[in-house]
């Protein structure tokens, strides 16, 4: 819908809000908590449609000091020159200069016969292989997203997952003690189970309720019965309990274990054959520039998992077949052949749209689509536009905070309930929060939020107890406005209870309008943004330019995780978190052993040196002895198993290569090292009580320089340790990824000298490619 259809709208809804306002509540500025009872619920109005008038965009400036209407953009450079097939243009300028493609269904039949029969030219396959094309920086071509997405199209469809190959006739279900065979199609399913029965997962009451359903049913479907492998006789298969599942586990796992022992030569083999299937799928040419396709795989089937306790968890995912899939496709480009003996259900054409295929799961009936990488131009442009949404924000929040700070006393109930929802929102950087299904997890944002959810400890607090999105626990104590607190009392009065909105007039649809007319495109998932940013600005604001490298780092995450604290970006601790923490003690005291080591070796060297420099040994005995012997005991057992597990790949890799056996690694030398290892440790628990050995190529100065690295790393290992457990609850991903404009990471990369491969992934720098390259050290959000 346009800008100008939903301003329309926005002024038809407050015409028929009017005219029914003798049957909406009004609250008087001074009324107290047991004044004005809440009228019975009514459904909210839906806005006509009309004819919406054309908004003229405003253009994107590029200068820093923009006017308070304008969205402000890196600096740019120089537009580099874009490399484009002969007759295409290098952009889409304007939609209204380019005529839309008209969507079409197309004769599936007649179109993959014409697909089929048509033979591809060499110049069409150069545009999939040429690998020395040009990047293409649409960050400097100042595209704008319009109406029209692209000019021209060419994929190769989708890739199918292989079709089940039934188990070895040794592995089977047992029902009741019995060993049974399946139908096909039954047998795949319960392998599903079988192969995760020791998952969190598959111990839920739930998950298994919902497969064993599943299960039966498609055991139905297939028209055969389950039949005792011994007799040959039918079996009914009636209760979940006496499921055996424990034979095909097994052989699930011993395939995991084929797997992982595989060699390396084999391992290649398999990546590279696998690389080489899905090659041609990893493309495509849009306005013929070569872009790459992100999830180009149909999902396989299997067991649904879901997040948090979602009711469908355990459900079937069936196979998607290519007579459920839709293909987008360029109007002159070839259409991708499906598999043999298939065909897709429909064939567009429609360029106001980005994604290449489609399809509907069953699980909740929602569409999955074959998107574009995160580092195509268009996703990148979608990443910048959201982002400079969120910084338009700024010039208008002042007035948007003004206003709603006034509407919390407004006499319409509607009103009233709009500016404490925006308050929360804005304050608290609350999700709206949309309608749920019955079959859907019990999820929940501000306009969704129950009575249940909410406790109110006079004179002001406020205490939000909720499941957020994915399920993630939302606890919040929080004080507030006086007037939020008291409209919060409002509208959780008598007769409401458990299970009644607390929002009753309210939705996202209806406080979305209410914002765009503030800023066109604004909404209420805009505010997570800028939030998120603005925090991010102001934490960075107070980092001093000074210290290492990892030191600069902690204080980033440190900033970083303010934000996903006030995104409500949580996780559970790792199962992992306090054996890698407990491994990351024992490398410090392992530092600090050698460090006080060699402190004594300088002794040995220079006994003066001990009143000369009192502070610089005055830890060379921080460690008991009990603590050295333990560490000695800890490092010489980790080199032994770095020994073995070195002999046993060079001994694999030499069988491989066919090394004949006279030249290849012995257990003799395996041996010979593991005692010159057990050697070591002797005289390492002896000097312990006794001076150590020097070697005499050794100086005071090459020790004093080795303690220094020392020191230097850990103290850098200590603040390592430091942000792991800092971190160990809070996800930092989260809001780095979707919520924190780039642009301030990149300007925190350049400004303190902190290495960007430190702060972004590899994922993460290519889809921030367009930030990397158009922020400095003095951008500001």
């Amino acid at each position: 819908m346009s800008i100008g259809m939903l301003f329309m709208n926005i002024n038809l809804f407050d015409l028929v809000r009017t005219a029914r306002n003798k049957k909406v509540t009004t609250i008087s500025d001074d009324d107290e908590y047991d004044d004005a009872p809440i009228v019975k619920k009514r459904k909210t109005p839906s806005a006509p449609s009309t004819v919406a008038k054309k908004i003229k965009k405003e253009p994107v400036t590029t200068n820093a000091s923009a006017k308070k209407t304008s969205v402000k953009t890196p600096s740019i450079k120089k537009v580099t020159k874009i490399k484009t097939e002969p007759g295409t243009p290098s952009k889409v300028t304007k939609a209204t200069t380019i005529k839309k493609e008209t969507t079409k269904k197309t004769s599936v039949a007649a179109k993959g016969k014409k697909a089929n029969g048509k033979v591809k030219s060499e110049e069409a396959e150069e545009k999939f292989d040429n690998d020395e094309e040009e990047v293409y920086r649409w960050w400097e071509a100042n595209e704008q997203e319009g109406t029209v997405r692209w000019t021209t199209l060419e994929h190769h469809g989708v890739l199918f997952p292989p079709e089940y190959e039934p188990l070895p006739k040794s592995v089977n279900l047992y029902y009741d003690g019995k060993a049974v065979v399946l139908p096909k199609a039954a047998e795949e399913v319960a392998g599903f189970f079988g192969a995760m029965i020791n998952t969190d997962h598959a111990k839920k009451e739930v998950f298994q309720k919902n497969f064993f359903n599943d299960f039966l049913k498609v055991l139905k479907e297939t028209g055969k019965p389950a039949v005792d492998k011994k007799t040959k006789e039918p079996i009914e298969i009636k209760e979940f309990a006496k499921c055996d599942f424990t034979n095909m586990f097994n052989y699930f796992e011993k395939q995991r274990e084929i797997k992982k022992s595989l060699s390396n030569a084999e391992k290649k083999r398999i990546k590279a054959e696998r690389d080489e299937a899905e090659a041609k799928y990893k493309v495509c040419i849009l306005d013929g520039r070569k872009e790459t396709v992100g999830n180009f795989r149909i999902e396989p089937p299997g067991l649904f998992r879901g997040r948090g306790d979602h009711p469908k968890t355990g459900k079937l995912k069936t196979r998607v077949t290519p007579e459920m899939v839709t293909i987008n496709i360029g109007k002159e480009s070839p259409v991708p052949a499906p598999p043999p003996g298939h065909k897709w259900k429909e064939v567009r054409h429609d360029n106001t749209v980005v994604w290449l295929a489609m399809w509907r799961e069953n699980i909740s009936g929602s569409t999955k689509y074959v998107m574009l990488a995160q580092n195509s131009s268009i996703r990148g442009l979608s990443d910048f536009k959201k982002f400079e949404k969120a910084r338009e924000l700024q010039y208008h929040i002042e007035k948007i905070r003004k206003d709603y700070q006034a509407e919390l006393k407004d006499t319409l109930m509607l009103n009233r309930q709009r500016a404490t929802a925006t308050y929360l929102i804005d304050k608290l950087a609350l999700r709206a929060g949309g309608e749920k299904g019955e079959d859907e997890a019990d999820t929940v944002g501000c306009c969704s939020l129950r009575y249940e959810h909410v406790t109110l400890k006079p004179p002001n607090i406020v205490v939000f107890d909720f499941l957020g999105k994915d399920s993630v626990p939302y606890h919040n104590e929080q004080e507030v406005d006086p007037q939020v607190f008291k409209n919060l009392r409002i509208f959780k009065k008598a007769p409401k209870g458990p299970g009644d909105q607390i929002f009753d007039r309210l939705d996202p649809s209806i406080l979305n309008k209410h914002l765009q007319n503030y800023m066109p495109g604004l909404t209420a998932k805009c505010f997570r943004t800028y939030n998120a940013s603005h925090t991010m600005q102001q934490q960075m604001d107070l980092i001093p330019n000074e210290g290492t490298v990892n030191e600069k780092l902690v204080k980033y995450n440190a900033a970083n995780r303010a934000v996903a604290i006030l995104c409500n970006h949580q996780k559970a601790i790792g199962k992992t978190h306090e054996a890698t923490v407990g491994k990351i003690d024992d490398r410090i005291t392992e530092m600090r052993w050698k460090k006080s080591r060699l402190k004594r070796m300088i002794l040995v060297l220079e006994p003066k040196l001990k009143n000369k420099k009192k502070d610089f040994f005055s830890d060379i005995n921080e460690l008991t002895a009990d603590e050295q012997y333990d560490i000695i005991a800890k490092v010489i057992a980790r080199d032994k198993e770095k020994l073995q597990k070195k002999f046993e790949r060079d001994l694999a890799k030499q069988k491989e290569e066919k090394v004949p056996v006279a030249e290849r690694v012995t257990k003799k030398d395996l041996n010979e090292k593991i005692k010159e290892l057990t050697a070591l440790e002797k005289q390492y628990r002896k000097e312990v009580r006794i001076k150590p050995e020097v070697k005499a190529s050794m100086t005071v100065e090459k020790l004093m320089a080795q303690v220094e690295k020392l020191e230097l790393q850990i103290k850098n290992t200590i603040l390592q340790k430091q942000d792991k457990e800092d971190n160990s609850t809070v996800a930092l991903g989260t809001s780095k990824l979707n919520y924190i404009d780039p642009r301030l990471t990149v300007m925190f990369s350049k400004k303190f000298d902190v290495p960007i491969d430190k702060l972004f992934s590899k994922v993460m720098r290519e889809k921030f490619k367009w930030a990397i390259e158009s922020a400095d050290e003095n951008w500001r959000f």
